[in-house]
């Protein structure tokens, strides 16, 4: 399922132009993106409640009921798994990806597999390709050569970024799958994605800082 003229993820001689640079997505500023754990369910539950039926539908692959986001929710294995998310000026979860990993992928090697959402205001603007790359990343990082990619035909977002980092993609009725192949991890990756968390670290803390001020004014004013 890789077409083997493709260049692998994260390859050193891999275009420039072709892939924006850790951290930024084309046209617009650095996003930061945190690594979420287990305390974070409610945010990610909170998130994907608010997705309408057709985001819903396009991410699981069917009309998922509050119920069964729920389930997926609290079914996440964060010792296994890792989940990335962006936070908005608010600390409300913005945008979020599941980088689950499975033994069985190509060769019966390791692999992990993607999914992501993204709320609707915040669509166009490379939030979905940033955390691809940060996943992508974090799989090289864990000894992972390739990522899977299911997403329904239609779910066209969903097959550009896979089809940007090099996947084919290969359709099957309503689906789609396609496999990224990646490069290996090297010291490079591996302070690369130290820096990044360090530097969403560090965004998150402003927030938190600038969203408590918010609040101490608020109150001042409202004593006044």
């Amino acid at each position: 399922m890789i077409d083997s003229k493709t260049q692998p993820v994260g390859h050193s001689n891999s275009s420039p132009a072709a892939k924006p640079k850790s951290g930024r997505s084309a046209g617009f500023g650095w996003i930061p993106i945190r690594t979420l754990a287990a305390r974070h369910r409610p945010r990610i539950l909170a998130h994907l409640l608010s997705l309408g039926e057709r985001d819903r539908y396009l991410r699981f692959g069917h009309m998922a009921s509050d119920l069964q986001i729920k389930q997926y929710v609290d079914r996440i294995d964060f010792d296994r798994d890792e989940v990335f998310g962006v936070f908005n000026r608010r600390l409300a979860l913005v945008a979020m990806a599941h980088l689950s990993y499975f033994a069985n992928g190509p060769q019966g090697a390791p692999a992990g597999e993607f999914g992501v959402t993204v709320a609707p205001h915040l669509r166009g603007r490379g939030f979905g390709e940033r955390l691809f790359d940060h996943a992508a990343l974090h799989a090289r990082n864990h000894h992972i050569d390739t990522l899977l990619v299911n997403a329904l035909s239609e779910n066209t977002a969903m097959l550009r970024i896979a089809r940007n980092a090099g996947a084919r993609i290969e359709r099957d009725g309503p689906e789609s799958q396609a496999w990224v192949r990646l490069a290996p991890e090297s010291l490079a990756s591996h302070v690369e994605a130290l820096v990044e968390e360090r530097a969403a670290d560090v965004d998150y803390g402003l927030k938190r800082q600038a969203q408590r001020m918010d609040g101490m004014l608020s109150g001042l004013t409202t004593k006044s």
